[in-house]
């Protein structure tokens, strides 16, 4: 199965994760990601573990946010920069920005003034 962004639910759990409805986002698209196979599969994983990784930060859960955006960047630093209609090169810059943010002790609750990783 391919990922075409005009199917229902990954559209709207595109527009929830950019309305910052972090875990609404996670829901539709893990009913897509249950059905696919292969990199399609791997992919979508690692955008609900974004989703739910800025989800958790939304509930002040930073170390959770920071463990699965790491094991996040680690699933997508196998795909090229553009992956299904994703700019997976600009995905991964901004998700490090948010991990150096994220482990610098220095850095308290609110110091994350950083927009949400972009997808798409």
């Amino acid at each position: 199965m391919a990922i075409d962004w005009q199917q229902p639910e990954l559209a709207e759990g595109l527009r929830c994760y950019r309305s910052r409805r972090f875990f609404l986002a996670h829901e539709h698209w893990e009913d897509v990601w249950r059905a696919c196979e292969g990199n399609e599969r791997l992919f979508l994983q690692a955008l609900i573990q974004v989703a739910v990784a800025m989800h958790h930060f939304s509930q002040g859960n930073r170390a959770g946010a920071a463990s699965l955006l790491r094991r996040s960047l680690g699933r997508l630093e196998s795909f090229p920069t553009d992956f299904a209609g994703v700019e997976v090169g600009r995905l991964r810059q901004s998700m490090r920005a948010w991990l150096r943010v994220l482990d610098d002790p220095r850095s308290g609750s609110d110091a994350v003034e950083l927009p949400a990783p972009t997808i798409r």
